[in-house]
């Protein structure tokens, strides 16, 4: 009797094991498929001189304002390579906006909900804080802010829509395309931009994404929009 319980606990202990290292191979091979940053991207990245530092997992765009005080901390979109948001950021800090855009572990967000924390004593110049996030990125950033509201004075949707209720400024900026949002969950939220013509992933340059909705304007124009939005907001 004993023996065959040793048995049927080897055996259980052998699937779990196995279910383990299954679900760990699945993963890591979901990860692998992820939207990658296009040329022009990358261009801009290699363009951006002594405006532009990689520090780790960071990479701050600094505003061409060096009387500069105020700063945005971006979190990309899920399985989104971080770089793929270079051309918004840059176009943010050449109008007086210095952004810091978190590369996130895995590209997905849920991985690192606290990135900010190490980001303010980096840039200790600054007053004003801002977060911003693009999809799954905007959800993650929009959960950081229940608990740090008083750090920022501002939360920046795109593609996005808020999951709490914190007490914080908010702007949602998003496509009349996309298909991928749920608009009714933004019904509450009073600063709000759709950009006609827009789609969920054009606020990057990642190309296409699966699922979405076709824009009917370029991304460069929906990420002029999205920035003059951003400065609006910032302004207020």
């Amino acid at each position: 009797m004993k023996k065959n319980n040793k048995k049927r606990l080897k055996i259980v202990l052998l699937s779990l094991l196995a279910l383990i290292l299954i679900t760990i191979i699945g993963f890591y091979i979901y990860t692998l498929d992820y939207y990658k940053a296009d040329d022009t991207a990358i261009q801009t990245i290699a363009t951006g001189g002594s405006r532009t530092e990689i520090q780790g997992n960071l990479t701050i765009f600094y505003a061409d304002n060096i009387e500069n005080d105020t700063a945005l901390i971006f979190y990309p979109g899920g399985k989104v390579e971080a770089a793929a948001y270079t051309p918004i950021l840059m176009k943010l800090a050449q109008n007086g906006i210095t952004c810091v855009l978190v590369k996130m572990p895995f590209n997905l967000a849920v991985f690192n909900i606290d990135a900010a924390d190490e980001i303010y004593d980096k840039l200790p110049n600054i007053k004003h804080w801002y977060i911003c996030g693009h999809s799954l990125g905007g959800a993650m950033a929009s959960s950081y802010v229940e608990k740090n509201a008083k750090r920022l004075e501002g939360l920046i949707l795109l593609g996005a829509y808020p999951i709490n209720n914190a007490d914080i400024a908010t702007l949602a900026v998003y496509g009349s395309e996309d298909i991928k949002l749920d608009k009714t969950k933004l019904e509450q939220t009073k600063n709000k931009l759709m950009i006609q013509g827009g789609n969920h992933a054009y606020f990057g340059n990642y190309g296409e994404q699966k699922g979405d909705g076709t824009a009917s304007i370029t991304w460069d124009e929906q990420q002029r929009q999205t920035v003059q939005a951003i400065l609006d907001f910032i302004k207020k």
